[in-house]
């Protein structure tokens, strides 16, 4: 019967006739091969009769390369692994380059293995990643189902900039070289695919509005893209975002959805992937270790999850959390990169995180910002200055997720949109929520390479999605 290494690992099935199929990652001594299948964060031991095993076979056990084993499954005489598989047989599947094959068994800069993307997930670092990536995306469909929202794929392409930053990516099957033009010489856009002006969204919320207010609860998980020239580490030019939108529910019902949404993906984790995070916890450790005792952290990976998942989120609103860190040591001793003077800045990471780590001790929800640091679609408060917006804020990172409650008064979003010289044309079908049934309603947004970085441990964004999309760079 064929196994997974983490079946013969985990089940009782010693002694027992088995077949498994992987990669190896060592093979030394002509005898002792170390195999791995992507299945879990460890190797199974497969001891080879070498005397009784064609040296043609053995020369084509390489780091790399894939094989077919049967054997018997028996207990370890060896430390460190608890059963290990006697082989009968082995086949060598396809072919093995040993001098070429880039992942060999010794340390690799994170930086040579982006350059090797297609084959990194063979690192013990990266099938960790990768596994705590799928099961993150496993838990948010699972919640978002259990809790009756339904599923909207909200379109890739589009004509709206629901963020207003301009940075987007346009799509058009326009000749390059010699496009038509209009009569004052600007690109005619009318003669495109689409009949307009089109680009490659940056958030699915606009649209999902739209559905949340007919089928009540909704929520979008899927690729968006921004064209900002940025090479910082937490960057990316196509990311993947999470945007519930709920109808009829206010600020404090979105502060309680994403709350309680945050602590149940990352306990999923925390109950599934304890492995993978206890091997990316040590290897975090290793890192911290060749930090200057001033940066590094004052928790474990494991902690920090635990540290989301345990403790009640603070909510602060932003004119109180300004006055906190106007009085905060590091801002009256200038060590803040960032010095905060006056109500209306617009907080950094490191104001969120001396909020978070060092002021409250506990995630931190950040509430009523001001509208002119804010998007239009945010709904005005009272006071005409602030806007009923929210951030949650964690432990090493600072903004995990964003949200408001959404301007549901046509009024008043006529007036914003005519500010910010948003054109109506483009958005009368946004503006029509307002017209029709117009009713209170909120969201959230959680860039979700953000949270893997959270869950992971990884310093940098490129390490937590398969295939990096950056500047300069659309390499596989």
């Amino acid at each position: 019967m064929s196994y997974t290494v983490a079946q013969l690992l985990t089940q009782d099935i010693s002694f027992q006739p088995i077949e498994i199929k992987g990669w190896v990652r060592t093979f030394r001594a002509n005898r002792f091969i170390a195999l791995n299948d992507g299945s879990t964060i460890y190797n199974i031991q497969c001891v080879v009769d070498f005397e009784n095993t064609d040296d043609s076979v053995l020369k084509r056990i390489t780091t790399g390369a894939a094989v077919h084993i049967k054997g018997e499954l028996v207990e370890s005489q060896g430390k460190g692994q608890k059963v290990e598989i006697q082989v009968t047989s082995i086949d060598i599947l396809g072919d093995s380059d040993p001098e070429d094959y880039p992942i060999q068994p010794k340390k690799h800069t994170f930086e040579f293995l982006r350059e090797n993307a297609h084959l990194r997930t063979r690192t013990n670092t990266f099938s960790a990643v990768m596994r705590l990536r799928s099961s993150l995306s496993f838990a948010i469909h699972k919640y978002f189902n259990e809790h009756g929202f339904y599923y909207m794929h909200t379109p890739i392409i589009t004509g709206s900039d629901a963020e207003g930053a301009g940075e987007m990516f346009r799509v058009s099957a326009l000749d390059a070289k010699n496009p038509p033009l209009t009569d004052d010489g600007e690109v005619n856009y009318k003669e495109d695919f689409f009949g307009k002006e089109t680009n490659l969204t940056v958030s699915g919320q606009l649209e999902a509005e739209t559905y949340a207010m007919s089928l009540g609860k909704v929520y979008t998980f899927g690729p968006t893209f921004r064209a900002e020239n940025s090479n910082t580490s937490r960057h990316l030019a196509e990311f993947w975002m999470i945007e519930p939108e709920v109808a009829f529910m206010d600020l404090a019902g979105n502060m309680d959805l994403a709350e309680d949404f945050m602590k149940s993906v990352l306990g999923y984790v925390l109950e599934h992937n304890r492995e993978d995070l206890e091997f990316l916890e040590k290897r975090l450790l290793d890192e911290e270790k060749t930090k200057p005792q001033a940066e590094r952290s004052d928790m474990s990976l494991i902690e920090k999850i635990k540290f989301v998942v345990d403790n009640n989120f603070k909510r602060v609103s932003y004119t109180e959390a300004i006055d906190i860190l106007k009085n905060s040591k590091p801002n009256k001793k200038k060590k803040f990169n960032y010095i905060i003077e006056e109500w209306g800045a617009d907080l950094q990471s490191e104001h969120e995180r001396f909020l978070v780590e060092k002021h409250f001790k506990c995630p931190v929800i950040l509430f009523d910002y001001p509208a002119n640091i804010k998007a239009f679609y945010m709904r005005l408060n009272e006071d005409g200055k602030t806007v009923r917006a929210m951030d949650i804020l964690f432990p090493g990172i600072g903004e995990m997720v964003g949200g408001s409650q959404r301007e549901e008064r046509l009024d008043v979003l006529r007036e914003k949109m005519k500010q910010l010289d948003i054109d109506e044309e483009e958005l009368w079908w946004y503006l029509d929520l307002r017209k029709y049934g117009t009713a209170v309603h909120s969201g959230f947004g959680l860039g979700f390479e953000r949270l893997v970085m959270f869950a992971t441990g990884m310093s940098n964004i490129r390490d937590v999605i398969p295939y990096p999309r950056t500047p300069q760079n659309a390499e596989f």
